[in-house]
């Protein structure tokens, strides 16, 4: 047997209040999910017992979300799906980090496709369609909501761009994405606030804070994801 391991407290010495910034966000699977009475329940008990103030989740933009469709070759945009999730998030006090993922087949490149729910992963045919997308978003969201509150949101141009299984791009067309992404939703209003690279391990912070410079852009936050295994 290990010899006991003894702990001792002072409890007489100040104390201090613990940080808890697990309590500003948690992840959540994928958008549709956020559709369920159970996902919901479960949510709304999370931020109950845990305090939990925002969630992020994958594919606010795929296809099951029915965001955006081509009929007789002209392109009709839904918003209901990402309404019915918002509005409940805000009924139980909490706010989205709204992931901007993944490609829809309308827009998509390619065929690479990325879980059980399909999201495609290849970059825009067109960045201009893509942009236009994101601003349709972004001023439906302040038009239903108001800017005040849209501007709390941040959001985040694609997910863990530096691995293939959800980017067959290249670093540079996802900095071209995040450009077009980024002026889509300044040109919707310049309170809103996007960040990147949301990378995962740190990688591409510093070639993302060049690109940036150079385009003269000025993202609101940087993101990334540390994993215990990193």
């Amino acid at each position: 047997m290990t010899d006991p391991t003894i702990f001792t407290a002072d409890l007489a010495s100040k104390g201090f209040r613990l940080r808890q910034p697990w309590q500003w966000c948690v992840g959540s699977g994928h958008a549709t999910l956020a559709l369920r009475a159970d996902w919901q329940a479960q949510l709304l008990r999370a931020k109950q017992d845990l305090g939990f103030r925002h969630v992020r989740f994958h594919g606010i933009l795929d296809d099951d979300m029915g965001t955006l469709i081509c009929q007789s070759d002209k392109l009709l945009y839904s918003f209901i799906n990402i309404d019915r999730i918002f509005d409940f998030l805000l009924s139980i006090g909490m706010k989205p980090v709204v992931e901007l993922s993944f490609m829809p087949l309308t827009l998509s490149s390619g065929a690479d496709l990325v879980f059980h729910y399909r999201g495609n992963i290849t970059p825009p045919r067109s960045y201009a369609k893509w942009g236009e997308l994101v601003r349709r978003l972004a001023q439906h969201l302040i038009d239903r909501y108001g800017v005040e509150e849209v501007s709390q949101w941040p959001f985040e141009c694609w997910n863990e761009p530096n691995l293939k299984a959800f980017w067959t791009g290249t670093r540079t067309a996802y900095f071209k994405l995040f450009k077009s992404t980024y002026d889509a939703l300044k040109s919707a209003d310049s309170a809103l606030r996007i960040g990147g690279p949301v990378t995962a391990d740190s990688e591409w912070l510093e070639e993302f804070s060049s690109f940036c410079a150079k385009e003269k852009l000025k993202p609101d936050f940087v993101s990334t994801h540390l994993y215990p295994t990193d």
